[in-house]
């Protein structure tokens, strides 16, 4: 195990590092602390190279200039709030409206427009990781309190790599991070996620408005487009969203928490290439980069369906819906969340 340190550009005329974590097996996590971007997720190919298990570009520019949020955090809460407005224990809180009416991933400045600090970085004969922080206040991203964020990755020798957030307030205010990983392990071969198999474990996804907030209503997956219950070809479940207005998913997936048996799994029948996500909390939304607009994306392409986004987080807008999920953050308490994703290769 071990972790280099490389620079990557600069934003904001700061400068951009990278970390590399690096297993005994050769598998590699490419960290920013701009954002707590993963950068990069390569494992070995059967041929003696390496293939990226997502989208990826070495130009920070090529992250920054498009409106994907390509593999960020998010947060103060990730997804859309609805009216940018809540309440907390009777008293009302109006936060930025920076889609229409509605506050998506925690606004203009959310966890995804700063360079992180970096705590700490640590290796052992197991495991290698890296400790990122933030702290922001109501004045940075509208949000009420000042909190202090952690994100820890870290990678292991049983090919794992996990994410674990953290988190402390000083007022009441809400926490439900994400990561936004653009995930395609045949992207050396294919041009879209067409191809890849996706498995959920999940019955049920989301209503929502014409502006995608949740309605309160479950919808059963079954006999629709949305029933991922068994490995399903990704191709042909986006040619029955082809008439659709989204022209694909962006849409929340109800799933059983856990960090034992996988709540989703993404692979590439042709390379054999293989992603388990786990997480602690109740949804997945997913997003199939459903624009072909260059100014929301640059990597070298631009078309639909280049790669597919899985956030595991909380129910959307659950401060709206008691039944989705407590994202409440109180002081002196501390919220803890994890993800994990393990690669087979």
């Amino acid at each position: 195990m071990n972790i280099t340190k490389v620079p990557f550009g600069t934003y904001q005329d700061k400068p951009v590092t990278k970390y590399i974590l690096t297993n005994d097996h050769g598998v590699q996590a490419g960290i920013l602390d701009f954002a707590g971007l993963l950068q990069s997720f390569k494992v070995p190919t059967k041929n003696g190279g390496k293939a990226d298990m997502i989208l990826t570009s070495e130009n920070l520019d090529e992250f920054t200039n498009n409106g994907f949020c390509t593999n960020r955090l998010i947060g103060r809460v990730a997804g859309r709030i609805a009216d940018g407005h809540f309440e907390i224990n009777g008293k009302e809180y109006q936060l930025e409206q920076n889609e229409g009416k509605n506050t998506l991933h925690g606004g203009t400045n959310g966890f995804y427009s700063y360079i992180w600090d970096v705590d700490s970085t640590n290796v052992t004969d197991n495991e290698a990781s890296i400790t990122l922080s933030l702290t922001l206040t109501e004045d940075m991203d509208t949000f009420p309190g000042k909190i202090h964020v952690t994100a820890t990755y870290t990678l292991d020798n049983d090919d794992n790599l996990t994410l674990k957030f953290g988190a402390t307030s000083d007022a009441d205010t809400l926490f439900n991070p994400t990561n936004h990983t653009y995930w395609n392990m045949a992207k050396a071969s294919a041009k879209t996620v067409d191809q890849l198999k996706l498995y959920v474990n999940s019955k049920n996804h989301l209503a929502v408005d014409d502006g995608k907030i949740p309605t309160g209503e479950k919808l059963a997956n079954e006999g629709t487009p949305f029933d991922f219950s068994t490995p399903t070809r990704l191709g042909d479940a986006l040619e029955e969203m082809a008439s659709t207005k989204e022209n694909g998913f962006d849409d929340i997936w109800e799933v059983e928490p856990s960090l034992t048996e996988p709540v989703a799994t993404l692979e590439d029948p042709e390379s054999g290439r293989k992603m388990t996500l786990y997480s602690d909390r109740n949804a997945l939304i997913m997003y199939t980069m459903n624009s072909d607009d260059p100014a929301v994306y640059n990597h070298g392409e631009v078309h639909p369906h280049l790669g597919l986004a899985m956030e595991a987080q909380t129910l959307s807008d659950a401060i709206h819906h008691p039944g989705f999920g407590d994202i409440t953050l109180h002081p002196g308490d501390e919220k803890e969340y994890t993800i994990k994703w393990h690669v087979e290769y």
